[in-house]
């Protein structure tokens, strides 16, 4: 009994340390998701059985490797320009953050946000089990209304665009100037479109058949869209109008945690939310989280945090005064005006992303659904023991506490990896750096879904290059999400009204 106790024991520690190596690996793969390393976890596991490693084994790696990487994530988006979906309202902050001397702090706030993110989010996951379980069972209920919750929080998330465009001039000359210039509604209306046509672009992407020239398992279009949208039209931004970076300060402390205790606990709110639905990530929990703070600081007549930090364009400005502006704050002691923001930003963004990871966990044995490509490769690979009495079952208990350990190791891990970066963005040209980065991703993309993915790599990275030149919001691209789920459940609405 004992031995087979000190076995068990030293599996999970393996399990442990292996998927935190992994986790920091993926973490640092641009465009590389933890789901891709679950799913071909998944299609090893029958071998990794041969093996002896037991699949309790197998599930704690996908689970540590999940963890690990939303720590670690915040780093190539803020030091080479290419986040993952999940990361993509960080660009614009981070590569501030980076201009400006401030990498190292923007990654200490990273790593600050993720660390609240993980404990802030462990006492929601009882709330959840009261609401979703079989106390209150909520999710019966949910089920029913999932579209119209995902419609509503697509108009609220197009509803805070605060851009304000020009009408075309043919519309201005038609309406005899009473639809003008500086039109917030005009605003709405192309961030609206752009949702909408990310979705279709969505749609069209997830009705493809992908297929890996070397026989990956599960190939999957969303990479290559992802990539493309949010990570390969970043990067043509960011080799466009950036070649230099000034010298970066190393200030590695880790900020005060009372200021962001309240921000990263409605993060984690914001993260249950979204967690338990489809096609929801963190990007959009970043924007409810801070246009619920804005709103709360105009109701106390106060001036509000803004909702426009990601539409400041990197081509408003040229690359000489980009870099002018950024010496000015690395030399001296004094912050621009949107470093704080920046950083705020950048901490809740993180706590959201590390919140979704463990709720989404917590949700796979409240109501037995996957949320994640992570969740769906741990109930493929064995039959989920639901948490239905009063006990929380030992599969979960097991899984939670690799959670908890996994972000306690990353901490450390986060400050080594970071320092490690700004060396080699030191010794490597940012643009060669940058051009590296793309030709990476363009490979990965080849060799996980052939050249019908490098085409949809392509189209992604052009609808892309548009939210920074037409003034949007670049979140709206997660559209190619949400539409093509809200396609599919309203399908089912009308199937259940008798329509079809």
């Amino acid at each position: 009994m004992l031995e087979a106790y000190f076995v068990d024991l030293g599996w999970l520690l393996f399990a442990l340390f292996f998927g935190v190596a992994m986790g920091s690996l993926t973490g640092l793969i641009p465009g590389f998701h933890v789901n891709n390393v679950a799913l071909i976890l998944l299609a090893l596991s029958p071998v990794m059985l041969g093996w002896g490693i037991p699949l309790s084994a197998v599930a704690a790696i996908i689970v540590s490797t999940g963890t690990v990487h939303t720590f670690l994530n915040y780093i190539p988006s803020a030091l080479l320009g290419a986040p993952d979906a999940d990361q993509a309202l960080s660009l614009l902050p981070g590569h501030r953050m980076l201009l400006s001397g401030n990498a190292a702090r923007g990654v200490a706030w990273s790593a600050r946000g993720s660390q609240l993110g993980l404990f802030l989010s462990l006492p929601l996951i009882l709330v959840a089990r009261i609401a979703f379980g079989d106390e209150l069972g909520w999710y019966d209920y949910l089920r029913n209304i999932v579209f119209f919750l995902l419609l509503s929080i697509s108009l609220l998330l197009l509803a805070t665009e605060t851009t304000r465009l020009d009408w075309p001039k043919w519309v201005r000359s038609f309406t005899r100037g009473i639809l003008g210039r500086d039109s917030r509604f005009a605003g709405f209306l192309t961030a609206t479109a752009f949702f909408l046509l990310s979705g279709f672009y969505g749609w069209a992407v997830f009705t493809l058949p992908a297929r890996s020239p070397i026989g990956i398992p599960d190939a999957s279009l969303l990479l290559p869209s992802l990539a493309g949208l949010f990570g390969i039209a970043n990067l043509l931004d960011i080799y466009a109008t950036t070649s230099h970076i000034p010298p970066q300060k190393e200030d590695w402390s880790l900020p005060p945690i009372k200021p962001l205790i309240v921000p990263c606990f409605w993060s984690g709110v914001a993260g249950a939310s979204m967690g338990v639905l489809p096609g929801m990530t963190a990007s959009q929990a970043t924007v409810l989280v801070m246009g619920g703070r804005n709103v709360a600081a105009k109701i106390q007549g106060k001036e509000g945090y803004g909702m426009d930090w990601e539409t400041r364009k990197l081509t408003e400005l040229t690359d000489d005064e980009l870099l002018e502006i950024a010496m000015a704050e690395a030399e001296g002691d004094v912050e621009g005006p949107q470093t704080k923001q920046d950083l705020e930003v950048i901490a809740i963004l993180s706590a959201v992303n590390t919140a979704v990871t463990v709720m989404v966990l917590g949700f796979l044995y409240i109501i037995g659904r996957s949320r994640s490509g992570a969740t769906l490769a741990l109930k493929l690979m064995y039959p989920i023991d639901t948490w239905s009495s009063a006990q929380p079952t030992a599969d979960f208990i097991r899984l939670m506490a690799i959670t908890v350990a996994a972000g306690m190791m990353a901490m450390p891990i986060i400050r080594v990896v970071g320092k490690g970066m700004l060396r080699l963005h030191a010794a490597i040209p940012l643009q060669q750096m940058v051009m590296g980065v793309i030709i990476f991703v363009a490979a990965l993309v080849w060799f996980t879904t052939g050249f019908v993915g490098i085409g949809v790599l392509i189209i992604g990275t052009i609808l892309g290059l548009l939210p920074p030149r037409i003034g949007i919001r670049r979140s709206h691209g997660m559209g190619i999400i949400i539409v093509p789920i809200m396609i599919y459940t309203f399908n089912q609405v009308q199937d259940a009204f008798g329509f079809l």
